[in-house]
């Protein structure tokens, strides 16, 4: 099972996950206006006997190597976390268009690798990894697929090489804009909608509780 009572959930990611996390408190922590708000305030209501603990660890700006960096703080490896849901990779390929800082797909991966390690090397058994993606809003953003892409291969293979858990949003934001257009998703490309937040919290809840029918 990848959630249990008792359990400490950590997301762990960038602005998407942060998404205001210091201003906006909801059981006990901020939790921002995002989908990991949307994950604890449906958890709390289907199971409130569970006594879930929810923690947002996101951080705008941060890229991979950020995250990996933050693994190493007191504060983060006290937590002792039940499970663990990172989403990174968006800012790694933003960074070479807007700031011309190159995040080499196989660095990233390595980064990536290490933080699965350091993840596992500290008792965390149960890890869900969320993969970036990307609309076309506005059109300039096609072209990031050609470094972004490659990176969402990365993060699907060490996904499978830590045994992770893994669900590909990139694809449901394809499909979820066959839909509605583009910009009801992603208004820009990139960071969601309140509907896009609720795609991400339902896809999350889907893989999470998947493994037992009666939940």
């Amino acid at each position: 099972m990848l959630l249990n009572p008792d359990d400490t959930v950590l997301f762990l990611g960038d602005s998407i996950t942060d998404c205001g996390h210091l201003d906006a408190v909801c059981n006990g922590e901020g939790l921002g206006r995002g989908y990991v708000a949307m994950i604890a305030a449906r958890l709390n209501a289907r199971f409130p006997d569970w006594n879930l603990r929810f923690i947002n660890h996101g951080i705008s700006g941060h890229r991979v190597y950020d995250m990996e960096k933050r693994l190493v703080e007191p504060d983060i490896a006290a937590l002792r976390p039940g499970l663990v849901s990172m989403l990174i990779g968006i800012n790694d390929t933003w960074r070479r268009y807007d700031s011309n800082l190159v995040s080499p797909v196989e660095e990233f991966r390595a980064a990536l690798r290490r933080t699965l390690n350091a993840l596992a090397k500290r008792g965390v058994e149960r890890v869900l990894i969320l993969e970036p993606f990307l609309l076309p809003v506005p059109e300039d953003r096609r072209a990031w697929r050609e470094d972004l892409d490659p990176r969402i291969h990365a993060v699907r293979d060490c996904a499978v090489e830590a045994g992770a858990a893994f669900i590909a949003l990139d694809g449901r934001f394809a499909e979820a804009s066959a839909r509605r257009p583009a910009p009801f998703w992603l208004p820009d490309g990139v960071h969601p909608s309140a509907a896009g937040h609720a795609l991400i919290a339902d896809a999350w809840l889907e893989r999470v509780l998947q493994d037992d029918p009666a939940r």
